[in-house]
């Protein structure tokens, strides 16, 4: 039998470099019949099992390649849509035990678990325009406004508002939304196939397989054509740092551990009752990176944003203090992972200039964005969980609270050129009781709103990318659950659909000023005003674009009340023009505010809890 590999492949195999791994694990249909394939070195025996033998491990055993430990068959007659699975055995008396396909590209709709063989050619693809132009839209130049998905909640259908919208049906609804709402790319939350809805998809089973729960893959291929079409890119959560204990998964695969740890101190992930993948097997990390190739390569992925790489980098990550090993070198450094995700960011960016990735890494950690060949793990942006945590710890606070602690705004400048920074408010902090956005603030229902505005306001003049979790656009008021929609029917009330106007021009403002985005990673972007101390809870900062003559002034009233006559003193001589105010009816304010100019000199009006964005009135 021919090898499943060739010579120069095998060394890539061993030496955990083969990212194009899929192309021979797995199943894979021709005219003919289909060749299967799995990574199994510990079996005494495989066999492919499915509907179209009985599933019995009898009739196709599988042949082994000594040199890799992949067994493979090619069994006539067996094409599309065909049911699946390993049958495997560690001795020859031993009982058979099954195991789903792992690098199988479609599973069964859970609580069934089998793989089906499945042919993703022919998919007609039209976003050579955007695929083209990629890798200007997505420079650090340009800006970054993401808007984060749940697909299984964003909208329901059905008489009972409770049944699934598909693939093609959300590139109708999602699609157009985004667009509208001027963001540049949409985040869409784990979309491999899990078996457990409360996940919310961080648990996978099937890493090559897109959810059935929405379609079959080119049915995936096709929403993220039609983001494409209409200028949005696509990002994809991504989990390497964990998997399931689920029997039919990868837990235990062929009898003994072997994508996880040997070493019971390495191998869970307590916290999440999960599995540690071993980074320093080449079978897995070939496993990993050919499953972020395959999504970037098969559907046209735009951005990976790799989860818990927090839980990666460090040994002693949510462990007690017997429950870890230290690294050769006695710390608590995770060097196999870090390792990993080195040649994953390297292999990604090699492969798809323009491609990006993304950390959620919340310790200090440094080097997270520096590149590879400067001893950093490589990532384009970081989550800045800092500014997060600041940011939503001060808005909290009362008034009087925000006027004695101005540090929760202003420390974040401290470290912004550190990293490359993406500014965060995703799902993670509209659930656990942890309230949604609206009613993080104290005070009134109006002073709750009038917060959440100036709040939005903060957030697009920052420096760093943007990402906002769905809903929090039109300040949902229920902590989000992935059993149900959005309660898209606050948008008949004139609060909240005040909000979706308010962040839809900020998404526009953000785009289309270069101040707000050109320089995000250089100092000469920034420049404070007004530090919130001489006139408590009253910031204010320039954003400069590269010409530092095209310029905003970010002008942001933490206060609860009005701040009259303010004399914008360094600006003397210079015609500004209010170009956004938070406090506007159309975004359900009270219409007050505004700039002035009087013997030479500029003066403002700024509402409590209210930002304003002004600009040179000559550059217009």
């Amino acid at each position: 039998m021919e090898k499943p590999l060739k010579t120069e492949q095998i060394h890539q195999w061993k030496e955990g470099t083969f990212h194009r791994a899929h192309k021979t694990l797995g199943a894979h249909p021709t005219d003919e019949g289909t060749h299967f394939a799995v990574w199994a070195p510990h079996a005494h025996s495989v066999s492919v099992v499915g509907e179209f033998n009985d599933w019995d491990g009898r009739k196709h055993p599988m042949e082994r390649d000594d040199d890799t430990g992949i067994w493979s068959i090619f069994v006539p007659d067996v094409g599309q849509w065909a049911l699946y699975k390993f049958e495997l055995k560690t001795a020859e008396d031993a009982p058979p035990f099954l195991k789903s396909d792992p690098y199988a590209t479609v599973r069964e709709v859970r609580p069934k678990t089998a793989s089906l063989v499945y042919d993703l050619s022919e998919f007609e693809w039209d976003d050579e325009s955007w695929l083209n132009s990629r890798e200007d839209h997505q420079s650090f130049r340009e800006p970054i406004s993401i808007y984060e998905v749940h697909l299984a909640s964003w909208r329901r259908k059905g008489p009972d508002n409770n049944e699934y919208l598909t693939y093609r049906e959300l590139a109708q609804e999602l699609v157009p939304y985004v667009k509208e709402s001027g963001y540049t790319h949409v985040e869409l939350m784990p979309v491999a196939e899990h078996p457990y809805d409360p996940s919310w998809g961080y648990q996978i089973t099937g890493y090559f397989a897109p959810t059935s729960r929405f379609g079959e893959p080119k049915d995936f291929m096709y929403l993220v054509n039609e983001f494409h079409k209409a200028g949005i890119g696509v990002i994809m959560d991504w989990v390497p740092g964990h998997f399931p204990k689920d029997e039919q998964g990868l837990q235990m695969f062929d009898g003994e551990p072997l994508y996880e740890y040997n070493d019971p101190r390495k191998r869970e992930q307590k916290e999440w009752g999960t599995y540690i993948f071993d980074y320093g097997k080449p079978g897995v990390r070939n496993f990993l990176i050919s499953n972020a190739y395959y999504w970037c390569q098969k559907f046209h992925i735009d951005g990976l944003r790799v989860d818990a790489v927090a839980s990666m980098l460090y040994l002693d990550y949510a462990k007690g203090s017997g429950d870890w090993a230290p690294n050769k070198y006695g710390g608590n450094e995770h060097l196999e992972a870090i390792d990993f995700l080195k040649s994953f960011n390297t292999i990604i960016h090699r492969e798809f200039p323009g491609i990006l990735t993304f950390a959620e890494e919340s310790t200090s950690w440094e080097g997270v964005t520096t590149p590879v060949h400067h001893g950093g793990l490589g990532f384009d942006y970081k989550w800045n969980m800092g500014w997060m945590n600041d940011t939503l710890s001060y808005i909290k606070k009362s008034p009087n609270q925000r006027r004695e602690d101005p540090d929760k705004i202003t420390f974040p400048m401290m470290y912004n050129y550190s990293e490359n920074f993406l500014l965060p408010f995703s799902h993670d902090e509209v659930v656990h009781l942890k309230n949604p956005m609206v009613w993080k603030s104290s005070g009134d229902e109006a002073q709750q709103f009038a917060n959440l505005r100036v709040l939005y306001t903060y957030l697009y003049t920052h420096p760093g990318k943007k990402l906002m979790f769905m809903g929090n656009e039109f300040a949902e008021t229920s902590e989000w659950a992935e059993d149900h929609a959005l309660h898209w029917h606050l948008l008949d009330h004139s609060r909240h659909e005040g909000v979706r106007r308010l962040v839809g021009d900020l998404n526009r403002l953000y785009r289309e000023e270069q101040s707000l985005h050109q320089i995000d990673r250089e100092s000469e972007g920034f420049e404070w005003i007004e530090l919130g101390r001489e006139t408590g809870g009253l910031f204010a900062y320039l954003r400069k674009a590269k010409d530092p003559a095209n310029h905003t002034l970010a002008v942001l009233n933490f206060n609860e009340h009005e701040i009259v006559n303010y004399h914008l003193g360094p600006f003397d001589g210079v015609q500004y023009q209010v170009v956004f105010n938070s406090d506007s009816e159309y975004y359900g304010g009270g219409n007050r505010g505004g700039h002035y100019g009087k013997m030479g000199k500029q003066y403002m009006s700024v509402p409590p809890f209210t930002g304003l964005i002004l600009k040179p009135a000559y550059l217009d």
